[in-house]
């Protein structure tokens, strides 16, 4: 068929990654990256060498509208912001944008533990904050975001019962908090959407806001989801289709002009 996009035959699991993410943003979106972002910034890059051209991105908080040659090693650094239409001092003038409720539209948010209604936990591990098992990196602003009307789209590499949790241990970034309309009731405006994983996309049952399949990847079964899940995935009506693949052009972005470093992969076991 004339315009139709082939689907690319070798991709493998973090360029399928990457092109459900870009999936999730549209071309009137604006967003912005946190630290070790690689395959949300690869997305927002895929997003709008593609379906969304008019794809606003603030590069690390600093650099609006960038165009970095490629995805350097962190993303946090000068190299993300090459040739951005205008730099915005991070700790002088971000926040006032970020707060105003009419900039900086969805986030990408991952999490230590991410639960059944989107709360994402990046402080402590065990019931005890003062004595955790594990003290973990902190909020770095995941706090905020979670708190000021933004809308939220979650990824993991690792889906397994560890990081997909019933309850998280601690709220770093309020999701719909225990479900329904708590989020609501709290005064809180915005909320998550989509989580994207090395296994499937899922999204919030509107009612409940409780997690529910969207898709699963090729290869994956609905089983497997549900066992390397520590709560039980809600499902859609009518059956669970799979993820629709990155096309060719997809991979070709993502392997010669976005990504040809692979820093994307240091979000993977080994990479």
């Amino acid at each position: 068929m004339a315009g139709a996009r082939l689907s690319a035959a070798d991709y493998t699991v973090d360029e399928l990654m990457v092109a459900a993410l870009a999936r999730q943003f549209e071309n009137s979106d604006q967003v912005v990256n946190g630290a070790a972002s690689f395959v949300p910034v690869a997305s927002f890059l895929l997003a709008r060498a593609t379906h969304a051209p008019e794809l606003v991105w603030l590069a690390g908080a600093v650099g609006l509208d960038a165009r970095p040659k490629r995805i350097p090693a962190s993303t946090l650094e000068a190299p993300l912001w090459h040739r951005a239409a205008m730099y915005m001092p991070q700790y002088e003038d971000f926040w006032s944008y970020a707060l105003n409720g009419r900039w900086l539209t969805k986030f990408c948010v991952r999490g230590a533990q991410i639960d059944r209604h989107g709360n994402a936990n990046n402080s402590v591990i065990g019931p005890d904050f003062h004595r955790p098992k594990v003290r973990l990196p902190g909020s770095a602003g995941l706090g905020d975001m979670g708190s000021i009307g933004k809308r939220l789209v979650y990824w993991t590499t690792t889906h397994d019962p560890r990081t997909l949790v019933e309850k998280v241990d601690f709220v770093t970034c309020a999701g719909w908090l225990g479900g329904g309309d708590e989020r609501e009731r709290a005064g809180l405006e915005g909320g998550p959407e989509a989580v994207v994983t090395n296994l499937c996309v899922m999204d919030f049952e509107p009612h409940s806001h409780a997690m529910r399949l969207v898709s699963v990847h090729p290869g994956v079964s609905v089983d497997q989801v549900q066992a390397a899940t520590g709560f039980e995935v809600l499902l859609p009506e009518g059956g669970v289709p799979e993820t629709a693949p990155p096309s060719a052009e997809d991979v070709r972005l993502i392997r010669e002009e976005i990504d040809p470093d692979g820093a994307r992969l240091r979000e993977f076991a080994g990479g």
